[in-house]
Formats: structure tokens, sequence, C-alpha cells
């Protein structure tokens, strides 16, 4: 099973993801985003970083997530790669995320994603585990 594809949406860029889990879910729909953002071949796993969200249902709670991470990068200038979530439910999560300072020396940028989206965002079972859609602003 592929970890996502991209949507092609006008101004926008978007992705849709899939997981076995929603835990799996929502790590691969962060893989997805720094994908985007940079080259993540390059990144190396030197900092790990704890993430604790709280939203109202499953919908929230990614967007929340993925906002909560493009902070880290656009206001912390971490370049993250390796995401795991440790706990969900319907209205929280803990996770650990790895990766390191971004360093234009090394660091090869892609896409400059300004905002995650309400847009569109959508999560859902599926017969081979869980699907969600994201459309950021770019």
């Amino acid at each position: 099973m592929k970890k996502y594809e991209l949507i092609d949406h006008t101004a926008d860029i978007g992705i849709k993801v899939r997981g076995k889990s929603v835990g799996e879910l929502f790590e691969n729909a962060a893989y997805a985003m720094f994908d985007l953002i940079a080259d993540l071949n390059r990144v190396k796993k030197r900092e790990v970083l704890g993430v604790e969200i709280e939203g109202e249902g499953m919908d929230e709670l990614l967007a929340d997530w993925l906002r909560e991470l493009l902070y880290k990068f656009n206001g912390e200038r971490h370049l993250l790669k390796d995401f795991k979530i440790e706990e969900i439910d319907q209205k929280s999560l803990k996770a650990r995320v790895r990766g390191e300072k971004l360093d234009l020396s090394r660091h090869s940028l892609k896409m400059e994603i300004k905002a995650v989206t309400y847009y569109g965002l959508e999560i859902k079972r599926t017969s081979e585990g869980w699907q969600a859609q994201v459309i950021f602003d770019v």
C-alpha cells in the first residue's frame, strides 16, 4: 500500500493518505507534508521532540497535528522525517518526532507550505484501514 498520493487542486496542493491504523495514518500524513517541503533523504534523525495535541474530533486532531508540525518547521526551523504516534484517541494524541534543524547548505527545500486547511479535510475508515484527505495552502 502506497503511503500517500498527491491530489491536483488549484493554487493549493492536497494529499490522500492511508494507514492500517489511525496512528499510522497520522504518521503518514506528517511524512507526506514534510516530503513536500524538503528532500527527506538528506535529513538526519538527530533530535527527538515530544508533541501533544488536543482537538474536538479526528478531523480537527489531524489538522492540529499537521499545524503543530508545520509550526515546528516554519517557526522553529525543525526539519522532521520520522513520526511515531505513541497514544491517540478521538480528542488527543502524544507523539515523538525526529529530525534536525534546517541547514540550507545540506537540505534541499522543494515547496513552501503556508497552512493546513479545513477545506476538503476528511478521515474515513476503509476496507484496508484508514484514509484521509488534506489540502495545504502553498
